[in-house]
């Protein structure tokens, strides 16, 4: 059998690495097309891909024509919401109005027959795999709609894997956000064949657009453990930017998330420079992956002032900064998820931002309310240091509920349901002699 994965940007490369190296080690073989920026294929993930057999990974440049990528890539860029935001705005509006869908459509499908011809040619079973895709989404959700009907054309399935997972448990958590109602942003999944999610709380974004057969909940393939054995293996060992001496220090990582989000930032300021008080603490503060830079408090010039305070580079990898930390303090993000299974103490900045975490509402022993919360958990970990911080009862109901739905053997779930529907579709037509 063989899969043809899109990926496009870190957080699908974070959780669906896994799922095709799984794939992979069950005898398929698959191929990998980069869609996003060109820096991926040197990120160290894909490196571990590229050693494996019965895999090909190539961005989508090397993969086009030089002319038919430019048109591809401008009628991408001409859809982007992010690029209709800027002072540019009114420009591309107009732009895209005037080269509508109807005039998109010939390179859609142009790139949508290379790409598939050259993956399943020959092929009698396969699968199409993109990760969750939105009509906000990067990458064009009409391009993916045209690469999802040319593949069933051709007897090919399509599936959507998870790029992440649910840090909140409540839905009103962007700005602008103001009606509690189904969230049409998650009603592209209905393109695919089968959605995949971690758990209960992310099926809960897609139900009410597609039917209880349409949604498959496996677990997280970037938590298992599997996969986490595996990637404690190749993981590259580098030294958080700004980390500096740290001595014996308690070191502290805040993650954000991005602006786009409602977070308090003038009362995460205000706890930066309270801990940063502490003369026994180091701490490193870790903008969002995508977009986390745009916000004010990173922008700060008194940051930079503050001798044991530091901003990570964009670059750096979640998981050095939690390897490196002793305490983490979350404003809802799933990457956290990974420290929780280590047990290294999580703290769930829920009072920072609109939502409710999900972390605070499986382990409420790792929320923190208010400001003298922090005081009083940074205190005592300086003084008791960071042993015995959670309710082992309540990390495992986390573990189960949360990464582990259905079982610690997470991965082979991924694959059967990868075989499934591979043989679901009826391949190509036969060659008429």
């Amino acid at each position: 059998m063989k899969a043809l994965f899109f990926l496009r940007h870190y957080n699908d490369i974070d959780h669906i690495t896994p799922v095709i190296s799984k794939w992979i080690e069950s005898g398929h073989q698959c191929d990998v097309i980069l869609v996003g920026n060109p820096k991926f294929r040197h990120d160290y993930r894909i490196k571990f891909l590229n050693k494996l057999g019965r895999v090909r990974i190539a961005p989508i440049h090397d993969l086009l024509p030089l002319l038919e990528f430019l048109k591809w890539r401008l009628q991408i860029l001409l859809l982007i919401g992010t690029l209709r935001r800027t002072l540019i705005g009114p420009f591309i509006n107009i732009l895209a109005n005037a080269y509508d869908a109807r005039k998109r459509e010939p390179v859609w499908r142009s790139t949508a027959r290379r790409l598939l011809e050259r993956s399943f040619t020959g092929i009698g079973e396969g699968v199409v795999v993109f990760d969750w895709i939105t009509r906000d989404s990067p990458v064009s959700l009409e391009w993916v709609e045209m690469v999802v009907s040319t593949a069933r054309a051709m007897g090919f399935s399509a599936v959507s894997l998870p790029h992440g997972d649910s840090p909140h448990v409540n839905q009103l958590i962007r700005h602008g956000e103001w009606i509690l109602e189904p969230d049409a942003l998650f009603a592209a999944a209905r393109i695919f064949d089968k959605l995949v999610v971690p758990n209960v709380l992310c099926a809960r974004r897609f139900q009410p657009f597609l039917d209880d057969q349409s949604i498959a909940i496996l677990g997280s393939p970037r938590y298992c453990d599997e996969w986490l054995g595996k990637l404690a293996q190749f993981s590259p060992v580098v030294p958080p930017t700004g980390s500096g001496s740290s001595g014996n220090r308690l070191k502290v990582v805040m993650f954000l998330r991005k602006s786009d989000f409602t977070i308090f930032w003038e009362e995460v300021s205000e706890v930066v420079e309270m801990i940063a008080a502490f003369p026994g603490v180091k701490l490193i503060i870790k903008p969002h992956t995508r977009g986390g830079w745009r916000q004010p408090l990173t922008a700060k010039s008194s940051l930079r002032q503050m001798p044991n305070v530091s901003v990570a580079e964009e670059s750096a990898h979640s998981i050095h900064l939690m390897n490196w930390a002793d305490v983490i303090i979350d404003l809802a993000t799933s990457v956290v998820f990974e420290a929780v299974k280590a047990k290294k103490p999580v703290l769930a900045a829920d009072y920072l931002h609109a939502g409710r975490s999900a972390l605070a509402h499986f382990m409420p022993e790792t929320e923190l309310r208010c400001r003298d919360d922090v005081y009083k958990k940074i205190d005592g970990f300086l003084s008791n240091g960071c042993d015995s911080f959670y309710v082992e009862d309540h990390r495992q109901r986390f573990i189960n509920e949360m990464l582990d739905a259905g079982g610690p053997d997470v991965l082979p779930r991924y694959v059967a349901l990868l075989e499934a529907q591979a043989q679901a579709g009826r391949g190509p037509e036969p060659a008429r002699v």
